[in-house]
């Protein structure tokens, strides 16, 4: 498990995750998606794209993060490709429609600060 961010000028930040959100993966990043999407931006792109599997641990993880950032005023969004194992877990749970979904970072940046 990884987890890294950027900051994208003044109102937006983009947290990457990579490996498996998993019990033990999602331990190993939860407190630091927590912090790292807590920062005072107005958007949070949270890319999902290299994760190889999201268990329901994880998608508790996102959800928990979202409604932080949605608690001060800002707006998370997720990008996850297509065809991955991912998104096929977000659709199942219904998660997609709680947090937004997009499959290229452009359109994720222009939602996360709209």
């Amino acid at each position: 498990m990884s987890i890294s961010h950027r900051d994208i000028g003044e109102q937006l930040r983009q947290i990457v995750i990579s490996g498996r959100l998993d019990m033990p993966g999602t331990d190993s990043i939860a407190a630091q998606l927590v912090e790292l999407a807590a920062a005072p931006k107005k958007g949070v792109i949270v890319d999902l794209s290299a994760v190889k599997m999201l268990a329901s641990i994880g998608i508790r993880a996102l959800i928990t993060s979202a409604k932080a950032v949605q608690q001060r005023g800002g707006k998370m969004v997720l990008v996850v490709d297509e065809s991955s194992t991912a998104m096929l877990s977000l659709k199942a749970t219904g998660v997609d429609e709680l947090i937004p979904v997009f499959t290229n970072a452009a359109d994720a940046e222009k939602a996360a600060v709209a």
